[in-house]
């Protein structure tokens, strides 16, 4: 059985199919489905997964290079910069001093320095999967506490790759032999051993900055699907293998090329292409894990593990209390940021795994690390259960909860979906005008506060097929999303267009970017938020100035048609940066050259009719 590829795939993936939707039901997450499906089937449970499972992790870690490349692609460095103090200041602190204490502990409870170290950093971490995911649900992002926790888990993701580069060097006693792969410089003198790394580095930036780009427009002019996403594959896979070759770390090295390629004009392709991939891979690795962990040890210990895992929970607790405390963060924020970070994340089981290879801990140690890991994230959501239903509520905190959607009952032609500043003053412009529309928002505050001041909204999901066909999708005509977020648009795109194809789609876009991503999925006009209001403002400037008012108008009417007529030939260029770049200063002086020519011929006509009276008074000046 061990060597059939097929029987291993089949009981792989279907006890992913089991487990992991179990676990979203139970609120728990995806990566403890995983873990679950590979208890399951693995030696200590159903048996159906043996010693093979050891090979199943060596093709599986590929997941969390993968992930740490695409990892590189989110931190744009502009945004990191301007992040910086709240970064480095609550997320170095939190990582820093729980490294310390855990590294202190270990040390008094007779470990040697290197393994109380490596466990320190490994248990660092907590998990961006089950924190991100249980905020975003909560709709706690924006808030205090989720600025915050996003700062820490940014600042972990940064984190990882000196810890990874770290790791080894404290395999002091094993170095070189744990996994019998071997660095082309191995052989060298020291100093030149370090010149031969730093060259490899080197090469991947140059690779990532100079080689890349230039291999992607090639591939991008193609318009072959499956050829860019292959392209992608070989950016990850080569640069692995070429760190592997020169021992370093494949994951520092996909990583470096992530962060290089954050500014590209590919990154969004890169992005969509591979995170299928990063998925896969990254559940078979935490299924591997959950097939390895020794539950004849935890048996064997029941205290001990139960000690370390509660104990650390509250270690970390403490530490991200006492920070938010220093940051002047309010209580109930605070509680929230603390609890939510308390669990050791995933990528401790990264770290374990290569802590194991590299023989710094002993089997038994690595096991027991990565039961503590484990249960402190299965306890996750018991303790953010009991924070919002025991201590909050007693805070005075009020805490968004899921509620159910409203029940509709109006059927109109016109859905606005989001109601905020831009979707409310549609909605006004709408209703002054006699059309009346059904709306819906999902943020139940809003709702509430719209309601008081006179306003029919429904709460409910917008992206929900459910949702939006008690709202009369089927028989309405237009559906229009003012929704702000740009993945919300893209998920409410292809609900419409999968149960309510009749449906005209208006959807707003925050700007040029946002719109490419819409006209990738054939959403061909897009409205630009910012479009309509910068040329109002052209307007008024240049009616302080004397010109006339209906003269201006039609100006601007024609700047929008022509502006518009641009970014769909921009859009087919988008991919090549000097294309992209050499098109937009061609449109931009033939946009110019027209409506000046178009000023010039229509001089006048019966402009001075919209200058008349109060008109007149307010522009002043002299007319041109």
């Amino acid at each position: 059985m061990g060597g059939d590829f097929l029987l291993q795939a089949t009981i792989y993936m279907g006890a992913a199919i089991i487990c992991v939707p179990l676990a979203k039901k139970l609120g728990m997450g995806s990566v403890l489905g995983y873990l679950m499906a590979g208890v399951l089937v693995g030696p200590f449970l159903l048996g159906f997964i043996g010693e093979e499972g050891s090979d199943i992790m060596h093709f599986a870690e590929f997941g969390v290079v993968m992930m740490l490349f695409l990892v590189g692609l989110e931190l744009d460095p502009s945004r990191l910069w301007s992040l910086r103090k709240l970064i480095l200041g609550t997320g170095l602190s939190q990582v820093a001093g729980t490294t310390l204490l855990v590294f202190l502990a270990a040390l008094a409870l007779g470990m040697h320095w290197q393994g109380a170290l490596a466990i320190g950093m490994s248990l660092a971490m907590s998990s961006t999967a089950i924190v991100l995911q249980s905020m975003k649900e909560k709709d706690q992002l924006k808030t205090e506490a989720g600025q915050n926790s996003f700062a820490i888990l940014l600042f972990q993701d940064i984190a990882v790759i000196p810890i990874l580069a770290v790791l080894p060097l404290l395999a002091v006693q094993s170095a070189g032999s744990s996994d019998g792969h071997h660095s082309l410089f191995e052989s060298l003198p020291g100093w030149l051993y370090t010149l031969a790394l730093l060259g490899t580095i080197t090469s991947v930036v140059i690779i990532g900055r100079f080689l890349v780009p230039p291999l992607l427009r090639l591939v991008a002019k193609t318009r072959i699907r499956e050829l860019f996403t292959a392209s992608a594959l070989l950016i990850v896979v080569g640069i692995a293998f070429l760190m592997t070759m020169a021992g370093l770390s494949p994951a520092l090295g996909t990583f470096l090329a992530g962060v290089i390629l954050a500014n590209s004009s590919f990154r969004h392709e890169l992005e969509s292409d591979l995170e299928p991939f990063k998925g896969l891979l990254l559940g078979l690795f935490f299924m591997a894990v959950g097939a390895s962990i020794n539950f004849g040890l935890i048996g064997e210990n029941p205290v001990t593990v139960l000690s370390l895992s509660v104990g650390i929970i509250v270690l970390k607790t403490i530490i991200i209390l006492i920070i938010g405390k220093f940051f002047r963060m309010s209580v109930d924020q605070n509680l929230i940021m603390a609890v939510s970070l308390a669990q050791v994340g995933e990528f401790a089981f990264v770290t374990l795994s290569f802590i194991s290879q590299l023989s710094i801990l002993t089997p038994d140690q690595v096991g027991l690390m990565m039961a503590v890991t484990a249960i402190s994230m299965a306890m996750t959501p018991v303790m953010i259960l009991v924070l919002e239903k025991l201590i909050l509520p007693r805070l005075g905190t009020k805490i968004n909860e899921d509620k159910p959607a409203d029940e509709i009952d109006e059927k109109q032609r016109v859905i606005i979906a989001g109601f905020s500043h831009f979707g409310s003053t549609l909605g006004r412009f709408l209703r002054a005008n006699g059309v009346n529309a059904t709306i819906l928002d999902h943020d139940s505050d809003r709702v509430e506060l719209l309601r008081k001041m006179g306003f029919k909204v429904f709460y409910g999901d917008a992206t929900r097929a459910d949702l939006l066909e008690s709202a009369g999708a089927a028989e309405a005509h237009i559906l229009v999303s003012a929704i702000d977020s740009p993945e919300t648009n893209l998920q409410l795109v292809e609900t419409a267009r999968k149960h309510f194809p009749h449906l005209r789609l208006m959807i707003r876009a925050r700007n040029r970017f946002d719109a490419y991503e819409l006209m990738n999925i054939d959403v061909m006009n897009p409205y630009r938020e910012h479009l309509d209001t910068s040329v109002r403002m052209g307007v008024d400037v240049l009616k302080e100035l004397g010109y006339r008012s209906y003269t201006l108008h039609r100006a601007a009417q024609q700047f929008i048609r022509y502006d518009e007529e641009a970014m769909h030939d921009l859009y087919q260029l988008r991919h090549d940066r000097n294309l992209y770049i050499s098109a937009s200063r061609k449109q931009i002086e033939m946009q110019e050259e027209l409506l000046n020519n178009d000023f010039r011929q229509r001089p006048d006509l019966n402009d001075h009719a919209w200058d008349s009276g109060e008109m007149k008074k307010s522009t002043g000046g002299t007319e041109k």
